[in-house]
């Protein structure tokens, strides 16, 4: 619906009613060696993205999440019932009607991740019923979002990780990070082959994914600024552990930030890493922390903070939600979501110049599920039509 049109047989001052909604879940397959990936603390052999439809005024709203399937199901058995029938111009005002209604079933983690994906799909549904490109519709503070490439896993052969990060640096992403600590004997010649491989001038980051304890981070935090010129170290252990985030940040190089936030679900979480003085760039997930509403409330808290936030993932919803950032550092342009997103989506953005631009000429966040492409890849739900 165009912005100020009205829906067949309503007045302008209706709302528009939710009508359905639908889930979906599709499990894609890692490309990793032997169809596994690996980081310091987890190895995996599949990304699995639940998909949300809403549907209302003639428009689709479409909002996803990465997790297990199990998503799905509290999306169905928690929330669909929520917002049916509910007005679809008031996704924020929705957005406190769930948390509510999840309020005992569960409201950090898969809850989270339930959450979150129908209120991206709300936000998207509103700004279709609007006509309008989703960063328009919100508080847009920029036009494009920086990012560095994301992959480099533990159990890649040495030319497979440099073919990638290279790759990334020819396509003109200025900064990559590579996962770190499974083998920490490994990680020299790890390390050395990268920054040999991409040059002196692209940023060098890494991602320990809390495998290391606090003795062991600080030694490595050292080496890594020292030898090879690495400016961010991501979890280099758990982010429940802000003490010892603290301990790098004080105790570490100067010019190598302690990062995290991926892992935070409700606004707690991210006041905890912020008041404790624990990272100097926070981190958050969309399809995490309560969708684009949750994630307009972590802007605002790392603002007051006077901390950069950094966008965990899912470029397609990232590219549009972090526009809303004010303190925007960058999105992590992560290999398994780039690869599961141009699965199952047509309008997916690529990288021009080291930054993802949202579409202007599309409404929403541009993207049209493939359903052809995705069915082999069905877990939940029925296809469409």
């Amino acid at each position: 619906m165009a912005a100020g049109q009205e829906a067949a047989g309503t007045r302008a001052e209706d709302p528009v009613r939710v009508e359905d909604v639908c889930v979906h879940a599709f499990r894609v397959p890692t490309d990793g060696p032997d169809g596994a990936e690996e980081d310091g603390t987890l190895r995996w052999q599949a990304t699995t993205m639940v998909l949300v439809q809403v549907h209302a005024g003639g428009e689709t709203g479409v909002g996803y999440t990465y997790g297990d399937v199990s998503v799905a199901g509290f999306v169905e058995s928690q929330l669909s019932g929520v917002v049916r029938g509910q007005d679809a111009l008031a996704p924020a005002a929705l957005w406190h009607r769930m948390g509510a209604a999840v309020r005992n079933a569960g409201r950090s983690g898969p809850g989270a991740m339930a959450l979150s994906a129908v209120d991206i799909a709300l936000w998207d549904l509103k700004a279709r019923l609007l006509g309008l490109p989703l960063f328009r519709l919100l508080p847009a503070v920029h036009d494009e979002v920086p990012v560095y490439g994301s992959g480099g896993f533990t159990n890649y052969s040495r030319p497979r990780l440099t073919e990638q990060l290279a790759g990334w640096a020819e396509q003109g992403i200025p900064r990559v990070k590579l996962k770190i600590a499974r083998r920490p004997g490994q990680d020299p010649a790890r390390l050395t082959a990268a920054r040999e491989a991409v040059g002196p001038h692209t940023e060098l980051l890494t991602d320990a994914n809390g495998a290391l304890s606090r003795k062991e981070a600080l030694y490595w935090a050292r080496r890594l600024a020292e030898e090879w010129d690495v400016r961010w170290l991501e979890e280099p252990v758990s982010s429940e552990d802000t003490e010892g985030l603290r301990l790098l940040r004080d105790q570490g190089p100067g010019r190598l930030e302690i990062a995290a936030g991926e892992y935070g679900y409700v606004l707690g979480d991210f006041a905890a890493l912020l008041e404790a003085g624990a990272v100097d760039c926070l981190q958050a997930d969309v399809t995490r922390c309560g969708g684009i509403t949750g994630l307009l409330q972590v802007a605002g808290l790392a603002a007051a903070h006077r901390v950069d936030l950094s966008a965990h993932c899912a470029p397609a919803v990232s590219a549009h939600a972090f526009c809303a950032v004010e303190r925007l550092r960058h999105l992590e342009y992560f290999h398994d979501h780039v690869r599961a997103e141009h699965l199952v989506f047509d309008g997916v953005l690529r990288p021009v110049d080291g930054a993802l631009r949202p579409a202007r000429d599309r409404p929403g966040l541009g993207l049209r599920p493939r359903w052809a492409d995705a069915e082999p890849y069905r877990v939940h739900g029925r296809r469409p039509g």
